[in-house]
């Protein structure tokens, strides 16, 4: 799982919104982004983006962790409730996989275990080991 999490050093815009893997094992990733002013939107709550970037980078973790290049080609999410500070978690999970596409929950949750959005996503497994985009 080394590999992986090097692997995931290379995603600038997660780094750039202060995002943090956590834990991550084959079909399962968890990532934290604690909140910070920059995160929240007009009204002062979060904004949607963050939470979904924080989903997607916990999807993207779950996802690459079998070794080969997983890519989104469908997301959604559900937003739950709103928050405005604290911290925020993303656990995905692998609901099914074959050797072309892979189906993933990701649960996001504020620091006490609260429900705050649900990320579903599908993931294309490239022809593409992860190894080949290490240095």
């Amino acid at each position: 799982m080394e590999k992986i999490k090097e692997f995931l050093k290379m995603d600038r815009f997660a780094e750039h919104i202060d995002i943090k893997l956590l834990e991550v094992s084959e079909g399962y990733a968890k990532a934290k982004m604690d909140i910070h002013e920059h995160h929240l939107n007009g009204v002062g709550i979060v904004q949607g983006g963050a939470i979904f970037t924080l989903a997607d980078f916990a999807f993207a973790a779950a996802s690459n962790s079998h070794g080969t290049v997983a890519v989104a080609i469908n997301a959604n999410i559900s937003f739950v409730t709103s928050t405005t500070s604290g911290t925020l978690y993303a656990q995905a999970r692998e609901n099914s996989k074959n050797p072309k596409i892979a189906t993933y929950t990701v649960d996001i949750t504020d620091e006490e275990g609260n429900a705050i959005a649900i990320f579903q996503g599908m993931a294309y497994r490239k022809k593409m080991s992860v190894d080949s985009f290490m240095s």
